[in-house]
Order: C-alpha cells, then sequence, then structure tokens
C-alpha cells in the first residue's frame, strides 16, 4: 500500500456516475489512485479494478495531486473543509464539480491557507463520455498548476480548455454551457410538442434535426431521450438541471446581465419538480411539462406515469 504522501499517488472524492467514470480512467492509465466516498460502495467497485480504498476525506487529500467531483457546493464545502485539507504544503487539489463562482472561490481560499493550489475544472459531458476519455475539461487556475495537472486531465478527457487564471471564472463557463444545454432542452420539448400535435412521430422529427440543421451532440442526444420519454438511467437530473438554473441567475445578478428567458425556464423546472418521481429522472424530463402543461396538481400524474403511456 502506497504511503499517506506517496508523490505517485492520486486522490479523488466524490465517485457518482461521473467521479467513478473519471476516476475509472486514471486506474485504466495504471496511477495509483486513492479513493473516497461517502457511500463506499462505488469506491468498493474501483477498489476491485486496483484503486486503493481512503479511510476518509482527509486521507485522500493527502496525495500530492487530488481532484474532487462532488454534487454541489454544500456537498464540496463539507467534504473540503479547512480540517480535511490540512497536511503538507505544495499539494493541489482540482475541483471538477460544477459550483458555484462564490464557492470555488471559498474553496480557492481554504486551499491557499493549507499551503496547496487550487484548479477549477468543470467538465462538459455525460457519463459515458467521461467513460470514454471524451470529457472537455474547462480549467481555471494559475498556469504552472494546471501544467502540473495537465497530464492527468488529459488522461480524464480528450481536450483541455485553460479559461482564465481565476479559478472561478471556469465555472461561470460551466454555468454559461448548461444554461445554453437548457434552452435547448425547453426548444426541444416545444419542438416536439407542436409536432406531435399534428401526428408527426417524435422520433423521426428528433431524428430529422440531428441530421440536418441541429447536428450537434445536445440536440442529437437530448431529442432522442425526448422522443422516446427514455428518462432512465439519468446522466444528469432534474434537481442538478434547477440547481445550474439558479447558478445561472446568481451569476447574472453578479455580472448586471438580465436574461429575459430565465422567469420561464426557472417555472418549467419547479412544474417539473412538483411532480412526483422527477428527482431521478434525467433533466430531458423537463419536456413533460410542456408536453402535459394540463395537469394540476395534485391530480397529475407522476413523470413515470406519463412514460409509460
Amino acid at each position: 500500500m502506497s504511503s499517506v504522501h506517496d508523490p505517485g499517488t492520486v486522490g479523488f472524492l466524490g465517485l457518482g456516475s461521473m467521479g467513478s467514470a473519471m476516476a475509472g480512467r486514471l486506474v485504466a492509465a495504471r496511477h495509483r489512485v486513492r479513493v473516497w466516498n461517502r457511500s463506499p460502495a462505488a469506491g468498493v467497485r474501483l477498489a476491485e479494478q486496483g484503486a486503493e480504498l481512503a479511510a476518509d476525506a482527509a486521507l485522500a487529500l493527502q496525495a500530492p495531486v487530488s481532484f474532487s467531483m462532488l454534487a454541489d457546493d454544500e456537498a464540496a464545502q463539507a467534504v473540503l473543509s479547512p480540517a480535511a485539507l490540512d497536511g503538507p504544503a505544495g499539494r493541489l487539489h482540482v475541483s471538477m464539480a460544477s459550483l458555484s463562482p462564490r464557492a470555488s472561490r471559498e474553496l480557492g481560499r481554504r486551499c491557499a491557507d493549507a499551503g496547496m493550489d487550487y484548479l477549477a475544472a468543470p467538465v462538459l459531458g455525460r457519463p459515458a463520455v467521461a467513460a470514454s476519455g471524451g470529457l472537455n475539461i474547462l480549467v481555471g487556475g494559475r498556469n504552472e498548476a494546471l501544467e502540473r495537472a495537465r497530464p492527468l486531465l488529459e488522461t480524464i478527457g480528450a481536450r483541455v480548455w485553460p479559461i482564465s487564471e481565476r479559478p472561478e471564472v471556469a465555472n461561470v463557463v460551466k454555468i454559461a454551457v448548461n444554461l445554453q444545454i437548457i434552452h435547448a432542452l425547453q426548444a426541444l420539448a416545444e419542438s416536439i410538442a407542436l409536432v406531435e400535435a399534428h401526428e408527426v412521430a417524435p422520433d423521426l422529427f428528433a431524428e430529422l434535426l440531428g441530421a440536418t440543421l441541429f447536428g450537434g451532440v445536445v440536440h442529437r442526444t437530448y431529442g432522442q431521450l425526448i422522443a422516446e420519454r427514455a428518462y432512465r438511467p439519468a446522466g444528469f437530473t432534474v434537481p442538478l438541471g434547477a440547481k445550474d438554473l439558479r447558478l445561472a441567475a446568481e451569476v447574472a445578478e453578479d455580472g448586471g446581465v438580465v436574461l429575459p428567458s430565465l422567469p420561464a425556464l426557472q417555472g418549467v423546472f419547479a412544474a417539473a419538480l412538483e411532480r412526483p418521481g422527477a428527482e431521478s429522472l434525467d433533466w430531458a424530463a423537463i419536456a413533460e411539462v410542456t408536453r402535459h402543461p394540463e395537469l394540476p396538481a395534485p391530480e397529475r400524474r407522476t413523470i413515470t406515469e406519463l412514460e409509460e403511456n
């Protein structure tokens, strides 16, 4: 077993579907990876592939370079506490989660207090893309820290995008990208509902979009999910989408930017989250709000029931 501060060890904290896929890339590339997760089952699966299990978050953070992929601001600030970050100077932590700029700045301060470098490196891509090494990684932080992390980042993803020497700016860019995806989800929902009302097969329409004017991965992937109502397994859930929409509102307010479509999108997510079962479905399931706006609470059926009908 590697020592606590073994210079060849990489730490990885947060082993949900995305984190497990990214840590798995490092394990497959024969790095010594020390993993930690609040629920142990995901760590056990990676240990079977060759990872080392850390007893607590602090032990994973003792590695010279560590990564985290945590669900939100609250989880990141709880796991990456000052006590957990305490240790030898000269370490580097890379947060790959979609966090608010405010939380990213706070984590940067905590790392600096612990004598650590800090990079914000949120990613673009779903779990299957992560598993194949196809992620795009948006990086904010000092160039020297980026170059130190680059070989590991290039193992995890397909392309590294240096955004700014201020870590939180990478989080702003990720929020802006996710806002664009949310717009695409709602546009797809409205267009598909429109053609369905005139008895056009939704899968044909989704294929038409992807094969002609909207050939990008977002329209192809989510168009098919919406057409087929294939919201399981969730690559990114409805509550996480609502979180990112809230972050977009915060970033817009901080920058003095007015987003005219924001209230409408917030209303769609609010309506989606009122439907029982939404919390476990892919965020593409917001399309059902447009397809079935006539269902008032509490009589409205669950999204699951709508999938089956």
